[in-house]
């Protein structure tokens, strides 16, 4: 495993851990090179699953790229990272159990809006003003007065 600190490739495992059901193996690391901390986690290799973008092209199916909407979604925002990765988690969770190879955008939006409602309402009507492409201020107060009402 590469350091991230100084890209040195020797290391030891402080601590090994089993999350998500076992399917994850979480490692705290420590670079023997510059003794900077790290994590690694070990996944299952799951079937890849396709995602249909909007315009009809097909990509693999990124965790990374869902991450990094979540996160631009609660910047400045008082949500964990545990928080973020356990949404990240669950979203890729369902996107295997239920999509079969193939899965459009809109579901993997639906998917993370879900469970962003329930972790901090400002971060899911900036997810959803992306997410659902809010046209003009009618929209962003409808998907406001919605989650106020009902939450």
């Amino acid at each position: 495993m590469k350091c991230p600190f100084c890209d040195a490739i020797e290391d030891k495992v402080l601590e090994s851990r089993e999350t998500e059901e076992g399917k994850v193996i979480r490692r705290r690391r420590e670079c023997l090179s510059c003794r900077e901390r790290f994590t690694s986690y070990e996944r299952v290799e799951e079937k890849p699953v396709s995602v249909i973008k909007r315009d009809g092209r097909k990509e693999q199916f990124s965790r990374e790229k869902v991450t990094k909407g979540i996160l631009r979604a609660c910047e400045k925002r008082p949500v964990s990272a545990e928080a973020i990765e356990e949404l990240v988690d669950e979203v890729e969770k369902q996107v295997h159990r239920e999509a079969g190879r193939e899965v459009n955008t809109v579901k993997i939006g639906e998917l993370v809006m879900a469970q962003l409602q329930n972790i901090d309402k400002i971060a899911y009507v900036r997810f959803a003003s992306v997410c659902r492409k809010f046209e003009n201020l009618s929209e962003f107060i409808r998907e406001v007065n919605e989650i106020t009402v009902g939450g």
